[in-house]
């Protein structure tokens, strides 16, 4: 069936007006993390002089306390208005995104992620709703700006050098494995960005905890526990989905090409992200092997994934070579 222009275009309106507002909503968080701080160093500055006043331990006795409920009036007050907002716009950019997918698919008549553009697409979409879910259950709003900007600078990248019109895909996939094997990937691939991130976000905050190191960044995140779990959480959500991707991969493969696994370098590269993220969650749970171990260990699972998603797709030449960049 040819491809309805006018509901492609419609969907390129759609991704770049979400990308605007993911990009507006960034801005909001970041003036929330900015407020927050401030409205936390005037609370600790607070709570110095009255224990000083009531006899209590010295300024330089006085150890950092968890931040205080925010309060309706005052910086923190006017933080948690300002995070709410960003919080408002990146639903409704979530609701552009979807509308971006759901019109691409509607005009090329199959799924949309045939090529990296629309790839690219469904990744940063799931990694936007994972957060949304993340947010609602932690305590980590204000960090959405740092989580919104891989998702704008991958947007921006499958928005322009990576774009691709509408078109059917290949013969070679033309299956409806592609349906199961690269939703399943996409999936995964998008939960993968929370917990790489948080894993991060772990080891700048716990250097700070144990000797005081990236003070100005490190000591806004919240308390390494709390990133450690959501890290952990959607690592758990997003393996099996992973495991089950490739596994429909090996028989998509044999269907195709006769056998089950050729060590192509997409294969390669999916088996050594696998490996990592299965030691990530062995670690977790072994003690000794906890904390920072693990989390080093969760970095070098999402720069695998990462490097799968770029080099191997666009640099590398294989049978997964369907990059589709025009």
């Amino acid at each position: 069936m040819p491809v309805n222009e006018t509901l492609s275009q419609y969907s390129d309106w759609s991704y770049t007006t979400a990308t605007a507002i993911y990009v507006l909503a960034l801005v909001f968080f970041l003036i929330e993390q900015s407020f927050g701080v401030k409205g936390r160093r005037a609370a600790e500055r607070t709570r110095v002089r009255e224990l000083a006043g009531a006899g209590g331990p010295s300024a330089t006795e006085v150890v950092e306390e968890p931040p205080a409920p925010a309060t309706p009036s005052g910086r923190r007050g006017r933080a948690e208005r300002i995070g709410r907002m960003g919080a408002s716009l990146m639903v409704l950019g979530a609701l552009l995104h979807f509308a971006a997918l759901l019109l691409r698919g509607l005009a090329t008549h199959r799924v949309p992620w045939g090529n990296m553009y629309e790839y690219i697409m469904a990744v940063t979409f799931i990694a936007v709703v994972t957060w949304l879910f993340v947010i609602r259950k932690f305590t980590v709003r204000h960090l959405s700006g740092f989580m919104l900007l891989p998702i704008v600078i991958l947007m921006f990248i499958g928005g322009t050098l990576l774009y691709t019109v509408a078109a059917p895909v290949v013969p070679a996939l033309q299956s409806y494995w592609l349906v199961i094997h690269v939703s399943a990937a996409a999936t995964s691939s998008g939960i993968f960005l929370v917990p790489g991130v948080a894993s991060i976000f772990y080891l700048f905050r716990t250097a700070y905890e144990r000797n005081g190191k990236f003070a100005r960044f490190a000591s806004r995140l919240p308390a390494a526990d709390v990133l450690d779990r959501v890290a952990y959480r959607t690592t758990i959500l997003a393996f099996p989905l992973f495991t089950f991707g490739v596994l429909c991969g090996a028989i998509w493969a044999e269907s195709a090409w006769g056998r089950f696994w050729g060590w192509d370098p997409k294969e390669t590269t999916a088996f050594v992200a696998w490996v990592v993220y299965a030691a990530y969650l062995h670690s977790r749970a072994t003690a000794g092997w906890r904390g920072t171990r693990a989390a080093v260990i969760n970095t070098l699972g999402f720069a695998v994934t990462v490097f799968n998603l770029f080099f191997v797709n666009l640099v590398t030449t294989g049978l997964h070579s369907y990059a589709g960049v025009g």
